[in-house]
């Protein structure tokens, strides 16, 4: 059994998705899990399930929400005969857990171990980072309410998958035919258009695929908008990487990403 933020919040067993039930229940244990074990005060529960206005009943009704996850935990299959509880204590609330069976920290392991071993094996450290990001079912904590706890989290979240994802598009120019990414990076810099790391890439496969004049555009495009939109010039290495590019520089066909 393992529980998931990296998407809807909810549990799976043997591949299988299960949600829980109650909106309030369900950001309750997300704030749980995200806080990995670390008592969270009531005060702080209530602003994560009634927003800034909780009512003058939440530590009655909060009391009832942990009351109904703790019977829901207490359903799920435990290894060891131990399963998941929440222990009250003076601090607050926290979860007791095995922190393996949680998707955000398979996710980070993978990802760390890839970085570990790029040097060595960019190949494994492209599929630990694919393995890795397979993990995600969508947005994470998305279906829960967005609490400063949640909120916060989610938005780290989303910059650890941003970049991971990016280091595995980095790998892809190297170990795999650039030709295959060309499509992702140019959806990616529509949609992502202030991070440099992604134009560097578009520019770097266009190139490496015989593109050069593409290449060349697609820098051109990113400085207009930098320079139209924000008053600032591209950064100084995507400049080099520019130059490089017209210069037709040889350590552009050399080139081997190791750069996660």
């Amino acid at each position: 059994m393992r529980f998931t933020i990296l998407g809807p919040v909810g549990y799976e067993i043997e591949g299988q998705f299960h949600s829980i039930r109650g909106s309030r229940q369900r950001t309750l244990l997300a704030a749980l899990l995200v806080s990995g074990g670390r008592p969270v005060p009531a005060e702080q529960l209530y602003t994560e399930l009634w927003g800034e206005s909780p009512p003058t009943t939440a530590n009655n009704s909060l009391q009832a929400h942990i009351y109904r996850l703790r019977g829901t935990l207490q359903r799920l299959p435990a290894a060891a005969g131990k399963g998941p509880c929440v222990m009250t204590g003076a601090s607050g609330y926290a979860l007791e857990n095995d922190w393996d069976n949680l998707d955000t920290t398979l996710f980070r392991s993978g990802v760390a171990e890839s970085r570990r071993v790029v040097d060595k094996d960019p190949r494994k450290a492209y599929a630990l980072l694919d393995e890795a990001l397979d993990l995600w079912r969508g947005s994470p904590l998305q279906d829960v309410a967005a609490g400063p706890i949640c909120q916060s989290v989610a938005l780290q979240l989303d910059e650890e998958y941003m970049t991971a994802l990016e280091d595995k598009l980095w790998l892809s120019i190297g170990c795999e035919d650039p030709t295959h990414v060309i499509g992702e990076l140019k959806r990616m810099s529509s949609v992502h258009p202030w991070r440099e790391r992604i134009t560097e890439m578009l520019m770097l496969a266009l190139y490496r695929c015989g593109r050069q004049a593409e290449a060349i555009e697609a820098y051109n495009s990113a400085r207009r908008r930098l320079v139209d939109e924000l008053g600032m010039e591209p950064s100084m290495e995507l400049r080099q990487r520019f130059r490089d590019i017209l210069n037709q520089a040889p350590s552009l066909r050399d080139f081997h990403p190791v750069r996660c």
